[in-house]
């Protein structure tokens, strides 16, 4: 039987609005992180001894930025990334600073799975393209993102995942979302009814995104068409 505070904020709205911010903040992260990680993503892998333009200097101080963020827990990281949030949205607290920590953190994350995706890039078919002089952004625009695509979104699935895991945990410092309701309801007002809903909540709509981002996937890629 459901306990009455659950009753309540399910009546004022609150585990609505609970539930927006979540997939607010997780697709809002996760389109800044692409946006940043996209890039940086394909310099590594270009830059790479193996890639089409190696750059061993600028590949080496890449990935020890990349990999420094991406070693820090992210409660860690969040915290001290509030001046940074501060900074750009004017304020530490609500769902606009906790989306800047997100990007923050997400980015790097996303960068690897990027570069993860484009090194598994046929080589024959880069051969291909180089051997009819196609420049090294033409590769970029016309091989290695269309052939890494469906690795691509895999990655973006799994990342939108991870990301919605981080936003859960943005309620510890002020942020909103089915976190904050879990942490603030569930946990400080002693109501284990709305922790699992907020859990099952969570699981559902990581299920719902999983299934959309493999459909999208599994259509975008070649082999499956053969």
């Amino acid at each position: 039987m459901f306990s009455e505070m659950l009753i309540k904020l399910w009546e004022s709205g609150k585990l609505q609005l609970g539930i927006w911010e979540t997939i607010y903040m997780t697709l809002l992260a996760t389109l800044f992180a692409y946006l940043l990680g996209l890039p940086l993503g394909v310099l590594l892998a270009v830059t790479d001894e193996g890639g089409i333009h190696p750059m061993r200097v600028l590949n080496k101080v890449l990935g020890f930025v990349v990999n420094i963020f991406r070693s820090m827990p992210f409660i860690i990281l969040m915290v001290a990334m509030l001046p940074v949030a501060k900074l750009v949205v004017g304020t530490s607290l609500g769902n606009s600073a906790m989306i800047v920590t997100l990007v923050i953190a997400a980015t790097p994350y996303v960068a690897r799975m990027v570069e993860s995706s484009i090194k598994e890039v046929d080589a024959g078919v880069i051969e291909a393209a180089q051997s009819m002089g196609t420049s090294n952004f033409g590769i970029i625009c016309k091989v290695l993102i269309p052939e890494a695509k469906p690795a691509l979104i895999t990655g973006a699935v799994i990342s939108v995942v991870t990301i919605l895991g981080y936003s859960a945990m943005a309620g510890t410092v002020g942020g909103g979302g089915l976190g904050m309701l879990a942490i603030t309801y569930g946990h400080q007002r002693s109501n284990p009814d709305i922790i699992w809903v907020a859990v099952i909540l969570t699981i559902l709509i990581v299920q719902i995104i999983q299934e959309i981002g493999m459909r999208i996937a599994f259509k975008t890629d070649k082999r499956s068409k053969n």
